[in-house]
């Protein structure tokens, strides 16, 4: 039973970390055939004790289709060739996605713009119209 450190205020215990291995597709001639180096971690948030509740909910909108109708996150990593590779790859990516639903976004304040920066606007679209109306055809 061993905490995995999120932040300071939370750390996740590793019996919550479901792994399986399986075969990895791709490239690999016989080693890929012989060896189950492909991590699948499966990590329940919705019965996590050790996340908050926001916390949970930025997290599901992070993960998209990663994420199951149970709240089970599921992460697959099989790009290197050593299970020990994927598995630290994936609780990597785990901890990524966690550390970045930590991070309370701040809400939009409507502002209006000034009255100076509305009266450039405007006279730089009468320079830029006159300057379109001297390419008219030249008279004679």
């Amino acid at each position: 039973m061993v905490a995995i450190p999120i932040s300071r205020s939370i750390a996740i215990d590793s019996d919550e970390l479901e792994e399986s291995f399986t075969r990895a597709s791709g490239p690999g001639g016989q080693h890929v055939n012989t060896t189950d180096s492909a991590v699948m971690l499966r990590f329940d948030v919705a019965r996590s004790p050790g996340l908050p509740d926001a916390v949970k909910h930025r997290l599901a909108a992070i993960a998209g289709a990663r994420m199951t109708r149970d709240g089970v996150l599921v992460l697959r990593s099989e790009g290197a060739r050593s299970q020990l590779l994927n598995r630290q790859e994936v609780r990597d990516r785990l901890i990524a996605m966690i550390r970045e639903a930590l991070i309370v976004p701040k809400k939009r304040r409507p502002t209006k713009p000034t009255r100076a920066s509305q009266t450039r606007r405007v006279e730089g679209k009468a320079r830029r119209g006159a300057v379109k109306a001297g390419r008219g055809k030249v008279r004679e």
